[in-house]
């Protein structure tokens, strides 16, 4: 399973509702979580929890949403009209940057192809995209 947490301050009631059903102790999931995101607070980090039925539980941090990153880099939401406004320009070495580290995620291994990736999420939340 993959939640989507508050770097270095994971939510109890999101893991309590998440890991309930499973019998993964959620203190212990906030812990280790907590301690492995703590450099990247203020990101959203989301993390895929494998489990046993005997509640053995191992847990692999991703990168953050591409929409996060792009939210970050251009300090604005999105639009509302995705295609009919332009909310803000994100450069082309922002979006290289955005896409180095979205690159252990993707489908590619390509720096050119992850960007290109990267520019569509940008254009579908009304960021025009330079370079």
């Amino acid at each position: 399973m993959t939640i989507h947490l508050d770097a270095g301050n994971a939510s109890m009631v999101e893991l309590g509702k998440t890991l309930g059903p499973t019998g993964i102790p959620p203190f212990e999931v906030k812990k280790e979580y907590d301690a492995l995101t703590a450099a990247s607070r203020g990101e959203i980090v989301p993390a895929v929890i494998t489990y046993t039925p005997d509640r053995k539980w191992s847990m692999r941090l991703k990168t953050p949403p591409t929409s996060s990153l792009i939210r970050t880099a251009v300090g604005v939401r999105g639009a509302n009209r995705p295609g009919h406004e332009t909310v803000a320009t994100l450069t082309g070495a922002q979006l290289r940057r955005i896409a180095e580290r979205k690159l252990p995620d993707l489908n590619t291994s390509d720096i050119d192809k992850a960007m290109r990736i990267v520019a569509g999420t940008a254009r579908s939340m009304g960021v025009r995209v330079d370079g």
